[in-house]
């Protein structure tokens, strides 16, 4: 039986670095096509003081090997020698059973990879080799000299391993969903402090039934059938191909059938009990899957917390978020601005903006008998409330606060807390119980909670951000 040749993989390697001829990477793959999320990358793959690798990770078709492409671009263009980036896919063929140590000295010989000048691979699609974060690891300890950036579809797989194996060696970087100021800058709107909150809502709900993959929004072909783009090449892969694999799920249909039911109940709490009962799964197997549903980072699960921004003891309900609310049109037909579900996936945006700010962690939503408040950031420290977010589609409670009555129950127990309530078009300030609450357009908030952290990893929503974002006197 032949094997294949290093000539053969040879060839292979100058057929994906075609910049080692010429320099250049691709037209498409210059700006303004670049994520938000460029600049952080670039800085921690350019990032020398720490040797450790970056693990590229994120949701299926969200721009991660056009954002290693970008970086490969710009390392060029600011000086790297083409042929000292070296980029590959492992779900290639010819690669199929090497090693990651043996493709590197297939292509640099020994005196050329204990050379101290700077240099960079990318192992895209990283978990089709068995055992890549064992590989990994020797590599960064045996060559410095190297920086090494790995990514791959199967996001649930790459955080598994590299919480598992990766200590003091991995650095995650995550590549989350289209965030709404993205989406307008790919629509050719780079700011939006004049423009009419009319269109800045148009431009919204366009967002939200179809704009958290870049590839839908750029490629007019794809948005015509966008339906058919995120069935087939995102949640098929993911729940029938990428889950089962990695967790041994034989019911397949099972765990569809589930994702279905949680992202048409978007913005709702759910409760194991009842999911168990629709779906005829044990309550433990419903636990396990919900859990893979959101380390495949399809669905954000908040925890409850009561009137008093105490934890429950037993975790029995949470509330339910797609990660990207287009998601849900995909499956069950766009939304409009005065469709009865309209408040829900508004609610799901702002989730998912917040899902991209360093401490979501610490989010969690308040729930009791004659009550609910949306979005609660909570100490974790204390426990106690820092921000409290109210998320509605209407201008009504401007005029009258008062209506809000679960948020002014929540706030005149949990004194001290930041609050946001969210609007369809108008701003201001409003008193409730001796609190101010700022009033915000729900587009607008998004839009400047998904650009600062997007700008800023370290982005933490609060009173100063929003006085700073918003130029509104809070």
């Amino acid at each position: 039986m032949r094997d294949v040749t290093e000539n053969e993989i040879r060839q292979r390697l100058r057929l994906d670095n075609p910049w080692w001829r010429d320099g250049k990477v691709e037209d498409y793959l210059a700006p303004p096509s670049r994520r938000a999320h460029f600049e952080p990358f670039f800085k921690l793959v350019t990032n020398r003081e720490v040797q450790r690798a970056v693990i590229l990770m994120g949701p299926r078709r969200v721009g991660k090997t056009v954002l290693i492409r970008q970086v490969i671009d710009q390392l060029i263009k600011d000086g790297a020698r083409p042929e000292d980036t070296l980029y590959l896919s492992l779900d290639t063929p010819v690669y199929t059973g090497l090693g990651l140590e043996k493709i590197l000295r297939i292509h640099w010989s020994e005196e050329e990879i204990l050379d101290r000048r700077p240099r960079w691979v990318f192992f895209d699609e990283v978990q089709y080799l068995r055992d890549w974060e064992r590989h990994l690891k020797s590599l960064v300890d045996a060559i410095p000299n190297i920086r090494f950036v790995v990514s791959g579809s199967a996001a649930a797989a790459l955080r598994l391993k590299s919480t598992e194996s990766g200590a003091g060696r991995f650095t995650d970087f995550m590549l989350p969903a289209l965030a709404f100021c993205e989406y307008m800058n790919f629509i050719g709107f780079p700011s939006v402090d004049e423009m009419p909150i009319e269109d800045l809502n148009r431009h919204f709900f366009d967002y939200i039934n179809y704009g958290g993959f870049p590839e839908v929004v750029l490629n007019e072909g794809v948005r015509k059938n966008v339906g058919r783009f995120v069935k087939e090449d995102i949640l098929d892969k993911v729940l029938l191909r990428d889950l089962p694999a990695l967790y041994g799920i034989d019911s397949i249909q099972e765990l569809n059938h589930l994702f279905t039911v949680l992202a048409y109940n978007t913005a709702e709490e759910v409760s194991y009990d009842g999911l168990s009962h629709s779906s005829g799964l044990a309550k433990n197997t419903v636990r396990k899957y919900v859990e893979y549903l959101e380390a495949a980072f399809l669905i954000i699960k908040l925890p409850r917390i009561d009137q008093n921004a105490k934890r429950f003891k037993r975790e029995t309900h949470f509330k339910v978020h797609l990660a990207n609310p287009s998601i849900r049109a995909a499956l069950f037909g766009p939304v409009g601005q005065d469709d009865e579900i309209a408040g829900m996936l508004v609610e799901t945006a702002v989730a998912a903006q917040l899902l991209q700010t360093s401490d979501f962690q610490s989010y969690r939503y308040a729930r009791w008998n004659q009550g609910e408040v949306d979005l609660i950031e909570c100490s974790e420290q204390t426990g106690a409330p820092i921000n409290t977010i109210e998320i509605k589609w209407s201008d009504r409670y401007i005029e009258k606060p008062s209506e809000l009555k679960s948020l002014c129950e929540f706030i005149s127990k949990n004194p001290g807390t930041f609050v946001i309530a969210t609007s369809k078009k108008r701003r201001d300030v409003k008193k409730i119980n001796g609190v101010d609450v700022a009033f915000l357009p729900s587009s607008y908030l998004c839009y400047i909670i998904g650009d600062s952290a997007a700008k800023d990893p370290l982005y933490s929503l609060n009173a100063a951000s929003i006085r700073e974002l918003s130029k509104e006197a809070i």
